[in-house]
């Protein structure tokens, strides 16, 4: 998955920062939309099938509301109506970024693939073990992104290999073991490698910096077939940067309209003008990136002709005389033989006459 001319794709994560309200949902599309991301991302749940009564909360869910209500009670608050998702489609569409929402259970997943017709499904961190909604998404046939906060490499090894027997299996295994090791059966790597997208992620709210482990990226990269993202919960905007700098395909990053606002995500989210502030530095970055080779870029050509050096005359030679080491020198500019013929020159005879800062021809005979 990328953004605008194969560059890094920018998932603004509204989430449930719209607080349950429709309106503020809608508001949080038009400011993705003007900072520049490439998508909008929301969550898709039930409260009843996605917790039991009595779950607790997370410490920092606490930290900004009521702490006595169950994690069931602040999603039930914090939930969209599904003809709200179908509205915030089209909005997405006619603001000219994509649509997309994490689905927390299977009666969700079905109606994101097949009533609002997602062509790429979002996998939150806490459902990496949920095999039972990976198969489900996988079997979809969509795209997927997958995000791997809170996990081992051993967990993401068995997803996508739960993930590689889903997509050529309509019948869900009967014990782990019929999945394992699917993805590297014949056709899954690069089946895996065009479908579906890893996301390296510290799932703390907000995440320490010195926790983030961007390192870890390079290690999904080399391990599996797939692109490698971020998703970012620290509270600046440096390390999603430097994630692209360190080959990031997909950047996730929390967008609210206030960071004030009540709710259990908006003070690990930016507001729309550092927002678009991130997008702008990446967007920077990406270009600074280029491409995985060495060259003369067109900016050096001046430079190199003025800064490097030639092989000249040292003295007066004439034509047939031996050329010594003292008889040479290296001077700038660099439009004449590279200094590295030094070597060959010495010993040979000069094939004209020179004189003092003449370059020497490289067609010396010896």
């Amino acid at each position: 998955m990328t953004g605008i001319n194969d560059s890094v794709f920018v998932i603004a994560e509204a989430g449930v920062n719209h607080n349950g309200d429709p309106d503020l949902a809608h508001q949080l599309v038009d400011a993705a939309a003007k900072a520049g991301a490439n998508a909008i991302k929301f969550q898709t749940f039930d409260p009843v099938a996605l917790t039991t009564h009595d779950a607790p909360k997370a410490e920092y869910q606490g930290a900004t509301i009521d702490r006595e209500e169950s994690q069931r009670d602040l999603l039930t608050g914090l939930r969209l109506p599904n003809d709200v998702f179908m509205d915030l489609q089209k909005h997405s569409t006619d603001a000219g970024i994509e649509f997309l929402s994490t689905p927390f259970d299977r009666a969700s997943l079905e109606f994101l693939s097949e009533c609002v017709g997602l062509e790429t499904i979002k996998i939150g961190s806490g459902d990496l073990t949920d095999g039972p909604l990976l198969f489900a998404a996988a079997r979809t046939g969509r795209k997927l992104i997958i995000s791997t906060g809170m996990s081992t490499i051993d967990e993401v090894a068995e997803a996508l290999d739960l993930v590689a027997y889903a997509q050529v299996r309509s019948k869900p295994p009967s014990c782990r073991a019929e999945f394992r090791d699917s993805r590297q059966q014949e056709d899954s790597a690069a089946r895996l490698g065009r479908t579906v997208t890893l996301l390296h992620c510290t799932s703390a709210y907000p995440a320490p910096e010195d926790e983030v482990n961007l390192r870890a990226m390079a290690t999904l990269d080399a391990a599996f077939p797939t692109p490698v993202g971020y998703s970012d919960h620290t509270a600046g905007i440096v390390v999603p940067i430097a994630a692209v700098a360190a080959g990031a395909t997909v950047i996730e990053k929390h967008l609210t309209l206030d960071r004030d606002l009540p709710g259990p995500d908006h003070s690990a989210s930016i507001e729309p003008a550092k927002f678009a502030e991130m997008v702008s530095a990446i967007r920077r970055v990406e270009r600074a990136m280029g491409i995985p080779e060495k060259n003369i870029m067109p900016a050096e050509a001046d430079v190199r002709r003025v800064a490097r050096k030639s092989l000249v005359a040292a003295r007066s030679v004439k034509a047939g005389e031996v050329l010594s080491e003292d008889d040479l020198t290296m001077k700038r500019p660099g439009d004449g033989v590279s200094p590295m013929f030094f070597w060959d020159i010495i010993g040979s005879r000069a094939d004209t006459d020179l004189v003092p800062d003449q370059c020497v021809p490289v067609t010396q005979n010896k």
